[in-house]
């Protein structure tokens, strides 16, 4: 035992030693990195820092290089130097500096136009073989030329015209493909691979150069379903993946798969849902509902009118007389930003839904109208104007998950609608009653069980899976504390991070959804109120996670990992 404990500590002595000389080496290799730097020798700083072995100072080289190169004006150099930062903290703090320092340059006076040979340069150099160039340790250089010439990468000079027989941007634009490393994002794909932390890295670098995300960015690589959620603790990844392929802009406006016309996941939508999991532990939602006031006059009005039969033709005048009686109905928001793509797609699908329910728009086979399933026995009365409330809540089934926890699958239909029923005192207060008839109990669970079919026909409720289907990754990402796993400190997508989500106008009122159906005479007079209610909480429980026993995921997730051929700026994968 003693010779075993001897020959351990010997060979933890020796791992010391040559951990420390190669310390002592990196250093050796750092000093040199930080003297070329200031003296403005970037190639070969380039050069020495290969020899930095310690990761730490490796980074600490290649910070050196970048504020030296952002004191030179180099900007845009400085943020690709700042891509090699591997620690996404110190990354994040050098690229607030770059951002700053871009900010505040110098711009041209006088009164003549200049032409901005600055920005051309940078986004050359950041598209055509970034790595190449000079101040990345590379043999090819550029400078402005106001005759209409560039020098590539390899050094050579060119004309402009020369590039595209269209246009130099539309060139660097196809070029540009190269830089995730991937075949071109348009393919159609049965698994494509997301790193999230690699797009925020990526993101990040453009922000500091003054440049929104690309349209690949925003539209997440053109996945458009949530198959699972990847950990990769050793290199430091957290990867959505699921099926992916070309996408436009629909009729609507909203970006759709070419082949099954579903919505593309977008990346505002992740970062909102991001920050909510943090902030709001996963909880948001939006209600639609009538006023008291409004309630109430709907009330008078119905006792007023109903003194007379109402003949067929006075239908349509008499509905437009209650619903100007109820007025306009409150939309509320909470959990998130109301004027976000998230707030305005909640508030969307629930008004949506219940024109659905009120006959105002048409379901789908198995999906009619509240009205339309109204019956009145012989001598029966309709049923009392109550208020339907109907909302759309959380429907998985379960989390399958790796014994390792390293991989999650969602499993339901993500999406389902609930009802209640209720009533209204003379004053127009709803009464909450915690029961739901039979009635409207069916048009709940008509909605439900067709959710897929409305999705295709209204790809609203497609846009609405979506989001709760990033809800519930981004949820898993904050309760399984797996940003801690592989070391993200979301410096740009976090609660405090740079990432500006697009915000439009918020909608604050609508108008009142109801509608009325006469039977034998007898009015059936119907409004409604609910909203969207997520609550992961249930779900994000020991109980409902089940771990995949058949080995499938543990499969997927072996082939998901970050293939060796990709380049530095890949952030997917197929």
């Amino acid at each position: 035992m003693a010779s075993l404990i001897l020959a351990l500590s010997m060979h933890a002595s020796f791992s010391q030693a040559v951990y420390g000389q190669e310390v002592s080496n990196s250093k050796v290799a750092l000093d040199k990195v930080q003297s070329f730097s200031r003296v403005g020798e970037f190639t070969r700083a380039f050069q020495e820092i290969a020899n930095v072995e310690d990761a730490a100072l490796r980074d600490e080289g290649h910070s050196s290089i970048a504020r030296m190169q952002m004191k030179a004006g180099l900007i845009q150099a400085a943020v690709e130097t700042a891509s090699y930062i591997e620690d996404d903290v110190n990354r994040s703090e050098l690229l607030s500096e770059a951002q700053t320092a871009r900010s505040k340059a110098p711009v041209a006076r006088g009164g003549g136009v200049t032409p901005d040979f600055d920005q051309l340069i940078d986004l050359i150099t950041t598209t055509v073989e970034p790595e190449s160039w000079e101040e990345l340790g590379g043999p090819g250089s550029i400078a402005p030329f106001p005759t209409g010439v560039y020098v590539d990468s390899q050094g050579t000079l060119k004309r402009i015209t020369q590039l595209s027989n269209d246009s130099l941007l539309s060139d660097i634009h196809d070029t540009s493909k190269i830089l995730s490393a991937n075949n071109d994002a348009a393919a159609e794909s049965v698994l494509r691979k997301v790193s999230l932390t690699r797009l925020e890295k990526e993101a990040q670098l453009r922000w500091a150069i003054g440049r929104d995300p690309s349209d690949t960015m925003l539209n997440m690589a053109g996945i458009y379903e949530v198959k699972y959620l990847l950990v990769y603790p050793e290199t430091g990844e957290i990867v959505i993946a699921g099926p992916a392929g070309p996408w436009h802009a629909n009729a609507e406006g909203r970006h759709v798969n070419i082949a099954t016309g579903r919505p593309v996941l977008q990346l505002d939508d992740l970062v909102v849902l991001l920050r909510n999991a943090i902030d709001e532990h996963g909880k948001f939602g939006c209600a639609i509902t009538p006023t008291q006031q409004g309630l109430k006059s709907a009330q008078e009005y119905i006792d007023v009118t109903s003194a007379k039969p109402l003949h067929p033709r006075q239908r349509d005048q008499w509905l437009k007389g209650l619903q100007a009686a109820v007025g306009k109905q409150d939309i509320t928001v909470h959990g998130v930003n109301p004027d976000t793509r998230v707030g305005q797609i909640i508030v969307e699908a629930d008004y949506h839904m219940k024109r659905i329910g009120m006959g105002l728009e048409d379901g789908t086979a198995g999906v009619p109208s509240y009205l339309e399933m109204v019956t009145i026995p012989p001598g029966g009365s309709p049923p009392p104007m109550d208020v339907l409330r109907w909302w759309f809540t959380l429907d998985y089934r379960n989390i399958s998950v790796t014994k390792e926890r390293d991989a999650f699958a969602l499993q339901g239909p993500g999406v389902k609608v609930l009802s209640e029923n209720e009533h209204l005192d003379a004053q127009g207060q709803r009464i909450h009653t915690n029961t739901s008839t039979a009635l409207n109990a069916t048009f709940a669970r008509n909605f439900s069980t067709n959710y897929a079919s409305l999705a295709v026909k209204y790809p609203i409720y497609a846009e609405l899976k979506n989001v709760f289907d990033l809800a519930m990754i981004t949820s898993l990402i904050e309760k399984e504390r797996l940003a801690d796993q592989v070391g993200w400190n979301l410096t740009h997508f976090g609660p405090d991070g740079g990432y500006q989500v697009a915000t439009g106008s918020a909608p604050k009122v609508v108008d009142s959804i109801m509608n009325m159906r006469i039977i034998d005479k007898k009015h059936i007079i119907a409004g409604v109120s609910g909203g969207v209610n997520f609550d992961p909480s249930e779900m994000l429980t020991d109980e409902k996670m089940s771990v995949d026993e058949y080995g499938l995921m543990t499969a997927d997730h072996k082939s998901g990992n970050v293939p060796q051929t990709i380049k530095h700026h890949g952030w997917w994968w197929d």
